[in-house]
């Protein structure tokens, strides 16, 4: 595992705080937060699909669902924030990568959130089941 990994199957990402994602108010708008999520799915994705043999997780996904409770506000600071995720669910056609946005220092969250995956195969424009492998390669990454 890299130094970005707890070693609990937590993947963690450390996100810039951009001046342009600030409100009014000068915290973080909170329409930014699911962007602050694609970047570290991204992230997470790009890094272990293909280290486990799980290529086509790295573009072969839509996302079905997001679910995001705000705790608390984050406001800019130069220091990135850091955000875990791991999966949570693996079914047949569909998986959840589970997300905490926080400070270590005293441990801070700003946000809690879900996202629903599913497999889609842009070359026959359907949804596809979850291949024997990328089970395999998502198995190794269910966290808590």
């Amino acid at each position: 595992m890299d130094d970005h990994n707890r070693g609990d199957n937590r993947h963690v990402y450390q996100c810039p705080i951009r001046w342009g994602d600030m409100d009014a108010l000068g915290h973080v708008n909170n329409g930014r937060y699911v962007d602050y999520l694609q970047d570290a799915r991204v992230d997470f994705l790009f890094r272990t699909a293909k280290e486990l043999g799980a290529d086509e997780l790295e573009t072969g996904l839509l996302v079905a669902r997001h679910e995001v409770q705000y705790r608390r506000p984050l406001v800019h600071r130069p220091e990135p924030v850091l955000i875990a995720l791991w999966i949570s669910e693996i079914k047949a056609a569909s998986f959840v990568v589970d997300y905490e946005i926080y400070d270590p220092d005293p441990h801070t969250t700003y946000v809690e959130a879900r996202t629903r995956l599913v497999p889609f195969d842009f070359g026959a424009n359907r949804l596809r089941r979850i291949t024997p492998v990328e089970r395999v390669a998502l198995e190794k990454l269910v966290g808590s």
